[in-house]
Protein backbone atom coordinates (compact mmCIF):
# COMPACT_ATOMS: atom_id res chain seq x y z
CA UNK A 1 0.00 0.00 0.00
CA UNK A 2 1.23 3.39 -0.80
CA UNK A 3 1.07 6.30 1.36
CA UNK A 4 0.97 9.69 0.39
CA UNK A 5 4.65 10.89 -0.58
CA UNK A 6 5.76 14.39 -1.25
CA UNK A 7 5.80 15.15 -5.27
CA UNK A 8 9.48 14.71 -7.47
CA UNK A 9 10.27 15.56 -10.78
CA UNK A 10 8.64 12.09 -11.77
CA UNK A 11 5.97 12.05 -9.21
CA UNK A 12 2.30 13.77 -9.34
CA UNK A 13 1.52 16.17 -6.42
CA UNK A 14 -0.52 13.85 -3.60
CA UNK A 15 -3.58 15.38 -1.79
CA UNK A 16 -2.37 16.04 1.43
CA UNK A 17 -3.62 13.59 4.02
CA UNK A 18 -5.09 10.98 1.58
CA UNK A 19 -3.04 7.35 1.67
CA UNK A 20 -3.97 4.52 0.25
CA UNK A 21 -4.61 2.61 3.47
CA UNK A 22 -6.43 -0.56 3.12
CA UNK A 23 -7.15 -0.07 -0.78
CA UNK A 24 -5.38 -2.41 -3.26
CA UNK A 25 -8.07 -1.87 -5.92
CA UNK A 26 -4.67 -0.74 -8.30
CA UNK A 27 -3.74 -4.41 -7.15
CA UNK A 28 -6.78 -5.58 -9.23
CA UNK A 29 -8.15 -3.86 -12.25
CA UNK A 30 -5.19 -2.47 -14.48
CA UNK A 31 -2.94 -4.43 -16.21
CA UNK A 32 0.68 -4.80 -15.01
CA UNK A 33 2.92 -5.45 -17.58
CA UNK A 34 5.83 -6.56 -15.72
CA UNK A 35 4.31 -9.09 -14.48
CA UNK A 36 2.08 -10.36 -17.42
CA UNK A 37 -1.39 -9.15 -14.80
CA UNK A 38 -3.94 -9.18 -17.31
CA UNK A 39 -6.79 -6.08 -15.89
CA UNK A 40 -9.62 -7.37 -13.66
CA UNK A 41 -7.70 -9.82 -11.66
CA UNK A 42 -5.68 -9.77 -8.58
CA UNK A 43 -2.01 -9.46 -8.62
CA UNK A 44 -0.22 -12.46 -7.12
CA UNK A 45 2.10 -10.14 -4.72
CA UNK A 46 -1.00 -8.81 -3.34
CA UNK A 47 -2.19 -9.95 0.07
CA UNK A 48 -5.51 -8.95 1.58
CA UNK A 49 -5.43 -6.87 4.47
CA UNK A 50 -1.65 -6.59 3.75
CA UNK A 51 -0.85 -4.94 0.26
CA UNK A 52 2.15 -5.63 -2.12
CA UNK A 53 3.59 -8.51 -0.87
CA UNK A 54 7.16 -7.10 -2.96
CA UNK A 55 6.66 -3.37 -2.11
CA UNK A 56 9.84 -2.36 -1.78
CA UNK A 57 10.61 -4.59 -4.98
CA UNK A 58 7.54 -3.66 -6.44
CA UNK A 59 7.98 -2.53 -10.92
CA UNK A 60 8.27 0.64 -12.02
CA UNK A 61 5.19 0.64 -13.08
CA UNK A 62 3.38 0.45 -9.64
CA UNK A 63 5.95 2.69 -7.99
CA UNK A 64 4.71 5.24 -10.69
CA UNK A 65 0.79 5.20 -10.34
CA UNK A 66 -1.59 7.06 -8.21
CA UNK A 67 -4.96 6.86 -9.14
CA UNK A 68 -6.80 10.35 -9.46
CA UNK A 69 -8.44 10.09 -6.05
CA UNK A 70 -4.88 10.79 -4.75
CA UNK A 71 -4.20 12.86 -7.19
CA UNK A 72 -7.22 15.44 -6.98
CA UNK A 73 -8.88 17.11 -4.59
CA UNK A 74 -11.82 17.54 -5.74
CA UNK A 75 -12.72 13.60 -5.41
CA UNK A 76 -14.17 13.57 -2.37
CA UNK A 77 -14.30 10.22 -0.27
CA UNK A 78 -16.95 8.41 -2.36
CA UNK A 79 -14.38 7.67 -4.92
CA UNK A 80 -11.72 5.99 -2.98
CA UNK A 81 -11.51 2.92 -5.51
CA UNK A 82 -12.03 0.67 -2.21
CA UNK A 83 -15.48 2.05 -1.66
CA UNK A 84 -16.08 3.35 -5.64
CA UNK A 85 -15.35 -0.23 -6.79
CA UNK A 86 -13.36 0.90 -9.82
CA UNK A 87 -9.93 3.13 -10.25
CA UNK A 88 -10.05 6.29 -12.15
CA UNK A 89 -5.95 7.21 -14.30
CA UNK A 90 -4.94 9.33 -16.82
CA UNK A 91 -3.63 6.80 -19.18
CA UNK A 92 -0.18 6.72 -20.22
CA UNK A 93 -0.77 9.12 -23.39
CA UNK A 94 -1.38 11.66 -20.79
CA UNK A 95 -4.76 12.87 -21.76
CA UNK A 96 -7.30 10.23 -22.02
CA UNK A 97 -8.91 9.23 -18.99
CA UNK A 98 -9.71 5.46 -17.22
CA UNK A 99 -11.96 4.40 -15.94
CA UNK A 100 -11.08 0.65 -14.23
CA UNK A 101 -14.11 -1.11 -13.27
CA UNK A 102 -13.93 -4.19 -10.63
CA UNK A 103 -15.32 -7.03 -13.12
CA UNK A 104 -17.22 -8.23 -9.63
CA UNK A 105 -19.10 -4.72 -9.53
CA UNK A 106 -19.02 -4.23 -13.23
CA UNK A 107 -22.10 -1.48 -13.36
CA UNK A 108 -20.56 0.67 -10.36
CA UNK A 109 -19.46 3.41 -12.71
CA UNK A 110 -22.85 3.88 -13.73
CA UNK A 111 -23.97 4.74 -10.22
CA UNK A 112 -24.77 8.20 -9.02
CA UNK A 113 -23.34 10.08 -8.04
CA UNK A 114 -20.32 9.08 -10.40
CA UNK A 115 -21.69 8.81 -14.15
CA UNK A 116 -23.01 11.97 -13.67
CA UNK A 117 -19.30 13.36 -13.62
CA UNK A 118 -17.75 10.54 -15.70
CA UNK A 119 -20.23 12.19 -18.71
CA UNK A 120 -19.14 15.18 -17.81
CA UNK A 121 -15.81 14.24 -18.65
CA UNK A 122 -16.77 12.55 -21.84
CA UNK A 123 -18.81 16.26 -22.96
CA UNK A 124 -15.81 18.25 -21.68
CA UNK A 125 -13.01 16.39 -23.04
CA UNK A 126 -14.08 15.18 -26.48
CA UNK A 127 -13.66 18.67 -28.37
CA UNK A 128 -10.13 19.06 -27.17
CA UNK A 129 -9.22 15.25 -27.83
CA UNK A 130 -9.37 13.50 -24.49
CA UNK A 131 -11.44 10.81 -24.38
CA UNK A 132 -12.77 8.58 -21.90
CA UNK A 133 -12.33 4.62 -21.09
CA UNK A 134 -14.32 1.77 -18.99
CA UNK A 135 -11.90 -0.93 -18.54
CA UNK A 136 -14.25 -3.97 -17.32
CA UNK A 137 -11.54 -6.82 -17.13
CA UNK A 138 -10.29 -7.35 -20.68
CA UNK A 139 -13.69 -4.97 -21.99
CA UNK A 140 -13.62 -1.56 -23.23
CA UNK A 141 -16.34 0.51 -23.48
CA UNK A 142 -15.04 3.97 -25.42
CA UNK A 143 -17.39 7.35 -24.03
CA UNK A 144 -18.28 8.83 -26.78
CA UNK A 145 -20.80 12.00 -26.77
CA UNK A 146 -22.59 10.60 -29.82
CA UNK A 147 -22.81 7.35 -27.62
CA UNK A 148 -21.03 4.87 -26.00
CA UNK A 149 -19.18 2.06 -28.42
CA UNK A 150 -18.70 -1.24 -26.05
CA UNK A 151 -15.30 -2.09 -28.02
CA UNK A 152 -15.02 -5.77 -26.52
CA UNK A 153 -11.80 -7.29 -25.59
CA UNK A 154 -9.19 -5.20 -26.10
CA UNK A 155 -5.31 -6.41 -24.72
CA UNK A 156 -3.15 -3.87 -23.04
CA UNK A 157 -0.86 -3.95 -25.69
CA UNK A 158 -3.79 -2.22 -28.18
CA UNK A 159 -4.40 0.82 -29.68
CA UNK A 160 -7.38 2.74 -29.67
CA UNK A 161 -7.64 5.21 -32.29
CA UNK A 162 -10.69 7.66 -31.75
CA UNK A 163 -11.49 10.38 -34.76
CA UNK A 164 -14.03 12.35 -35.38
CA UNK A 165 -15.42 14.25 -38.63
CA UNK A 166 -17.94 16.73 -39.86
CA UNK A 167 -21.69 15.34 -39.73
CA UNK A 168 -24.75 16.76 -40.19
CA UNK A 169 -25.26 17.66 -36.72
CA UNK A 170 -21.88 18.08 -35.74
CA UNK A 171 -19.03 16.15 -35.17
CA UNK A 172 -19.62 12.30 -35.39
CA UNK A 173 -16.67 10.26 -33.31
CA UNK A 174 -15.51 7.22 -34.99
CA UNK A 175 -13.36 4.44 -32.68
CA UNK A 176 -11.45 2.00 -33.94
CA UNK A 177 -9.16 -0.83 -32.49
CA UNK A 178 -6.02 -1.49 -33.81
CA UNK A 179 -4.68 -5.32 -32.71
CA UNK A 180 -1.27 -5.73 -31.94
CA UNK A 181 -0.13 -9.46 -33.34
CA UNK A 182 3.70 -11.12 -32.51
CA UNK A 183 4.73 -9.52 -36.12
CA UNK A 184 3.91 -5.82 -35.08
CA UNK A 185 5.42 -5.83 -31.34
CA UNK A 186 5.09 -2.09 -29.75
CA UNK A 187 8.68 -1.06 -30.54
CA UNK A 188 8.00 -1.46 -34.14
CA UNK A 189 4.37 -0.22 -34.50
Amino acid sequence: MKDAEPATLDQPRLVPGRACGTCMMCCKVPAIEEFGKPPGVWCRHAVSGKGCNIYPDRPQSCRAFYCLWMQDASFGPEWKPEKAKFVVYVQRNGANIQVAVDPSFSNAWIRPPYEARIRQWVADGAERGRFVFVRIGPRMIALLPGGDVDLGRVDPDDEIVVSRRPGPAGLVYDVEVKRRTAATPASLA
